[in-house]
């Protein structure tokens, strides 16, 4: 399949609230971590959405250019192409991005997508991320009003969040006190500046105690049930059932019954990026303590090509992280939904 279209990434997103699963959206910083990704998502018979930060793009671009839009061109040309081979539809999206690299990332994304779409083409990416986590909420919704007209001009669907994510993620640090939690208002302020689809299509990340980074349950209370409270608030305001379609941030080491009771109140999309990342890396070190004399050469010898070889223990590294795409679509019920089918 193609990387999804418009209409497709919209079909997604709609059967998935409908259904009650959400997509796993795997971040990747590689063209191997990709490939695993796009093979865990065959796997499982689920669609999905790969996505790269601000970081991730950066480092795509290589050390010595660190070039963020350079990196996620990069990327999403590679995906588009590799995508083709595999039967699930993927959509390409870009997390995180704070206001000073608007300017230097998402903005000129947007621009590539929208002169694609006045070709005649599909958009490069099929979303993008405001995270206005940082700035006050009048502030964070009105830039986010801005970005989502020119993301309509693309196809583009955005997402924005309105709360803050505890923990770390690509330098942005944010405590753990009570603005991990999402209001009604903050929710239906949301909906009053940037409506409900006629204005574009946007997901919005609403917070109920998420932090990012590794921790275990119990340190941080999740409440999902505040989505529950923004969603009917916002439904009954408008006269529509579960009008909202969310996204679960900060979802490393939650309760599976924390994930699927937010599935159930309108969650189509929660990142996984520290459960992957050690998925990846793991099986690299097992390869290497236990190849210890054949990956180095030590006194003198000449080591163990077959060994060392980076395609050797690589694919070792996909096919860990593959599996924990896996079983992150078992996890947000998203197994064998695919549209392909």
């Amino acid at each position: 399949m193609p990387i999804a279209s418009p209409e497709a990434y919209a079909e997604m997103l709609d059967r998935a609230k409908a259904g009650r699963y959400a997509y796993p959206a795997i971040n990747v910083t590689s063209s191997q971590t990709l490939n695993a990704a796009l093979k865990g998502f065959a796997d499982a018979e689920s669609d999905g959405i790969i996505q790269v930060s601000t970081g991730g793009a950066e480092y795509l671009s290589g050390p010595s250019i660190k070039d963020m839009v350079t990196g996620a061109v990069a990327f999403a040309a590679y995906a588009h192409e590799v995508a083709k081979k595999y039967p699930v539809n993927i959509a390409l999206h870009t997390d995180h991005c704070p206001k000073d690299k608007l300017d230097g990332f998402v903005r000129p994304l947007m621009g590539i997508s929208q002169e694609r779409v006045k070709r005649g083409e599909e958009p490069l990416f099929q979303s993008h991320m405001w995270d206005g986590s940082a700035v006050p909420v009048a502030e964070n919704l009105e830039i986010a009003a801005q970005l989502l007209d020119e993301a309509a001009k693309g196809k583009i669907v955005l997402e924005i969040e309105v709360g803050v994510v505890g923990g770390e993620e690509d330098g942005v640090e944010n405590a753990i006190n009570d603005k991990l939690y999402t209001t009604v208002d903050d929710g239906l302020a949301m909906v009053e500046a940037l409506g409900l689809g006629e204005k574009g299509r946007y997901m919005a990340a609403l917070t109920f105690g998420n932090v990012h980074g590794v921790y275990k349950p119990g340190n941080v209370k999740l409440r999902p049930e505040i989505l529950k409270q923004i969603q009917d608030a916002v439904g009954a305001k408008y006269g529509k059932d579960k009008p909202l379609s969310l996204v679960f941030h900060g979802g490393s080491g939650s309760l599976l019954s924390e994930i699927r009771e937010a599935l159930d109140y309108g969650v189509v999309k929660m990142n996984i990026d520290t459960d992957t990342q050690y998925a990846f890396t793991r099986p690299v070190a097992d390869h290497m303590l236990r190849n210890y004399d054949g990956v180095l050469k030590i006194d003198g010898e000449v080591g163990n090509k077959k060994q060392y070889d980076p395609r050797t223990w690589g694919k070792a590294a996909e096919a860990g992280l593959a599996a924990r795409v896996v079983e992150a679509c078992e996890h947000l019920r998203s197994t064998g939904t695919t549209m392909a089918k």
